[in-house]
């Protein structure tokens, strides 16, 4: 059973990301599983059960890798950052944030939560990433870390839109002069890796 919902949850994180949350159906992962749609109903009563489960899933990721970083630089831990949301654009998916915030307002109330609850903690990741940049040098920027913040997750956001259209280097491009603009210095080392600096060696 678990295993069952398990694989719900993840053929619903990929119609999301790639079709957007109101564009499938519980027929396209019936149709993926060979199962009725009764099937999916058993395990997630309302599409918003679902729609919530796979934010819950993203949710706790976010905490796993946040206490994985969170030793490391400021700077380091954005590019790392980065690095998670050029994996969407590799695959030509869209962020989840991206993909749940563009129908918002059809949501009820408990998924529109889940959502603001998503933004709300990577705001506050990247927020600290960059207080932390900061304070230790390795980030230079003017104004406060939590509106900077706002302005690089809109960049990511954008970034992967733009590049379904634009191709892969568009995100490079954009990612770049980001961290530029905050004082960091990326090297691109192959098409799409925004290099780490000396993260990996140290490893």
């Amino acid at each position: 059973m678990k295993e069952t919902r398990e694989h719900i949850i993840g053929l619903a994180d990929g119609l999301i990301r790639s079709k957007g949350f109101n564009a499938f159906s519980y027929s396209n992962i019936a149709g993926i599983m060979d199962v009725r749609n009764a099937a999916i109903h058993y395990h997630f009563p309302a599409k918003s059960d679902l729609g919530i489960a796979v934010i819950d899933k993203e949710l706790e990721e976010m905490a796993h890798f946040k206490r994985d970083w969170d030793n490391l630089r400021g700077d380091e831990q954005l590019k790392r950052l980065m690095q998670r949301f050029y994996g969407g654009c590799e695959k030509g998916v869209i962020c989840l944030t991206g993909a749940f915030t563009s129908g918002y307002a059809t949501f009820p109330f408990p998924l529109q939560k889940r959502v603001q609850e998503m933004c709300r903690a990577i705001l506050d990741w990247m927020t600290d990433c960059l207080e932390k940049g900061k304070a230790e040098g390795s980030l230079q920027f003017q104004g406060d870390a939590y509106d900077r913040a706002l302005l690089v997750m809109s960049s990511l956001l954008s970034s992967l839109l733009l590049s379904r259209v634009l191709g892969q280097g568009t995100f490079d491009r954009m990612m770049t002069q980001q961290l530029k603009d905050l004082g960091s210095s990326p090297r691109i080392w192959t098409p799409g890796r925004i290099w780490l600096d000396d993260l990996d060696k140290d490893e």
